[in-house]
């Protein structure tokens, strides 16, 4: 790690909360232009302080829509991370290269995240895009970001039924009937899709 590296994240470290200062960091170091910002990126995951891998985790989301590695370790690396804030700044980067790319051009990436055995690249996603509905393309096509959404209303991870719940709740403000129309095809008898339809009507 770099000098000036380390004292970026050192500087971090005294701020627990928030993503923002994270952000402010991480831009700074890209503006900069100098340096390996990918290798960067891959030393501050392996720093202890959830800081430096939060860190780390943004570079990678804003190399990501140009660099199929950076994708790659968000992917693997960054979502067995057991903190939920970097979790968290998973969603960011992934929205970031969705956002970079275009939303319908990365309706495979989409599909493909959300098929993934970790329930943390799942959540990664359906977090990550919030509010759907108000998203380039699904603000056109919300019955398609539902239907991407609910495929997880029962999932074994409580984490990602979660963030299911509260993205359909999202969009059930501008299509309460669109929602109710889903509902009414989830089985009433299963425990996790229960749990998941009263975050939705909560």
């Amino acid at each position: 790690m770099t000098e000036k590296l380390k004292k970026v994240t050192e500087a971090l470290l005294a701020t627990e909360h928030g993503f923002k200062h994270i952000m402010q960091a991480g831009d700074e170091l890209l503006e900069e232009g100098s340096g390996d910002h990918f290798t960067n990126a891959l030393n501050l995951l392996e720093d202890s302080h959830y800081q430096s891998r939060m860190l780390g985790t943004y570079l990678l989301g804003q190399l990501s829509p140009a660099d199929p590695k950076a994708l790659k370790v968000l992917r693997t690396t960054v979502a067995a991370d057991e903190n939920w804030r970097v979790q968290e700044m998973l969603a960011k980067a992934f929205d970031y290269c969705c956002s970079a790319k275009g939303y319908e051009k990365s309706l495979p990436l989409i599909r493909e995240w959300l098929s993934d055995s970790n329930a943390n690249v799942k959540r990664a996603v359906v977090e990550g895009l919030r509010i759907w509905t108000s998203r380039a393309y699904f603000k056109e096509h919300p019955t398609e970001a539902v239907a991407l959404i609910s495929v997880h209303k029962s999932d074994d991870s409580e984490y990602l039924r979660k963030s299911v719940g509260n993205a359909l709740r999202d969009i059930s403000r501008q299509h309460k009937e669109l929602i109710a129309s889903e509902l009414r095809h989830w089985d009433v008898l299963d425990k996790k899709s229960a749990f998941t339809r009263k975050l939705v009507e909560k």
